[in-house]
């Protein structure tokens, strides 16, 4: 700045010692006239350079610099360089808000950044799924009234902040929400999202089973405890001793049943394939499923077995006989007496292989069905005992057919019966040699 003025000061002078040289030649009235003159022709000059440097400046473009000469060229070159800097500096705060945003795109929480009053700056992709933000609409409106729950808003309104919250019920009934709001910056705040409804639904599966199980067999164990009681105490006669043993048995094998499905289960679980994949031919598996039906069932159902097809299937023998088995057991213990049954092995239009067992019997309501592959889960858990089920069964064909990435498909209509299927894909089939 004091260079400029500096320089100033001797155009001035300049101007001025030229005209005092003009009037000692040509006297006073000539050398103002002159002095005027060069003073004029000079602010047209200033003028003129100013004028060009402020059209540039207002349609300003860094790689159009105009031709400047004297101070203004050292001015605009000046300007240049501050302008380049700043596009510089444009350049990386623009790559590190790219950055910014792509790893917030990355992560598979939701990430909602705030000002000081709440109102949306940005949110990655999960976060606008997750709370049914839109970056395009929401720019700067306040996030309590985009996420209208009552905890939501009581937690943002406060100041413990220290603490995740679990939200249930934020755009869907079924959806669970973990969310922590982070201050950072001198007044921004960082908003976490974080879809745990997987995790909440495995953890109520948890409680559950554990309930179940202890529920499952704490019945057999308190008539075992109130047997033996009987045994010990009273005197009994040898028919009535042997009707309690009996029973007694009969609640002992019950818990043995528990124990070896849940081993079962355990086992199938640990593993994602097949124990090994054996070439299982259905016309042997066929006849011998029909006998241990009709052994179970011991004359009182009309038992059917129709081979439609001599294809094989691929998979561990013992595990797929073992749910072919679990369902005919199921369809044998819940159709009333005179009832029929029919096991089938056919192709599909597909061409998919289809295992089928079905019932005569009552019928399943059709909001039991997408529960009845869970772990004790019974329609009627009376009658589910009576008949010596353990509630592991459908649980066990569920996993076998995940395993052999077939599918389980459950049609029943109550008052007319039931059809269990396991649906085996094209790769899983082998023609007969």
């Amino acid at each position: 700045m004091i260079g400029f003025w500096v320089r100033i000061v001797m155009h001035l002078g300049g101007i001025g010692l030229i005209a005092w040289v003009f009037g000692l030649i040509g006297g006073a009235r000539n050398g103002w006239i002159t002095a005027v003159l060069l003073l004029s022709g000079w602010v047209v000059y200033q003028l003129y350079y100013l004028q060009k440097t402020m059209g540039w400046l207002e349609h300003f473009q860094l790689d159009q610099v105009p031709h400047m000469s004297g101070t203004w060229e050292l001015l605009a070159a000046k300007i240049y360089r501050l302008a380049k800097s700043g596009e510089h500096q444009r350049q990386q705060l623009a790559e590190a808000l790219k950055d910014f945003r792509s790893a917030t795109e990355a992560m598979p929480d939701g990430v909602v950044t705030l000002d000081e009053d709440n109102q949306v700056i940005y949110a990655n992709e999960q976060a606008e799924e997750q709370l049914g933000i839109s970056n395009e609409n929401d720019a700067g409106r306040n996030l309590i009234n985009i996420v209208r729950h009552p905890d939501f808003v009581a937690y943002l309104n406060g100041t413990e902040w220290d603490k995740a919250i679990t939200l249930k019920g934020v755009r869907s009934s079924n959806r669970v929400l973990q969310i922590q709001l982070i201050p950072y910056g001198t007044r921004q705040r960082l908003l976490m999202t974080r879809d745990v409804t997987q995790l909440d639904r495995l953890e109520t599966t948890r409680r559950d089973f554990v309930a179940n199980v202890s529920h499952e067999l704490k019945t057999p164990l308190t008539v075992l405890s109130g047997f033996l009681e009987t045994l010990r105490d009273l005197p009994l006669s040898e028919d009535q001793r042997q009707q309690y043993l009996g029973l007694m048995h009969g609640q002992a094998r019950r818990m043995q049943n528990i124990v070896e499905d849940l081993l079962v289960l355990s086992k199938l679980e640990s593993t994602s394939a097949p124990s090994q994949e054996d070439e299982i031919d259905m016309r042997v598996v066929m006849p011998r499923l029909l006998a241990d039906a009709k052994g179970m069932s011991r004359d009182q159902h009309q038992i059917e077995a129709s081979q439609v097809s001599d294809v094989k299937v691929m998979g561990a023998e013992d595990e797929l006989v073992s749910a072919f088995s679990n369902l005919v057991s199921n369809a044998i213990r819940y159709t009333p007496v005179g009832g029929k049954i029919t096991l089938e092995w056919s192709i599909n239009p597909k061409g998919c292989g289809v295992f089928s067992v079905r019932d005569t019997g009552p019928g399943i309501e059709s909001q039991h069905l997408p529960r009845l592959t869970e772990r004790f889960y019974r329609v009627d858990r009376s009658r589910s005992r009576e008949t010596g089920g353990t509630g592991l069964g459908l649980a066990i064909v569920k996993h076998i057919t995940t395993r052999h990435q077939a599918q389980l498909v459950i049609d029943s209509e109550v008052g007319k019966g039931s059809c269990f299927s396991i649906v085996f894909p094209e790769k899983r089939l082998k023609p007969q040699s």
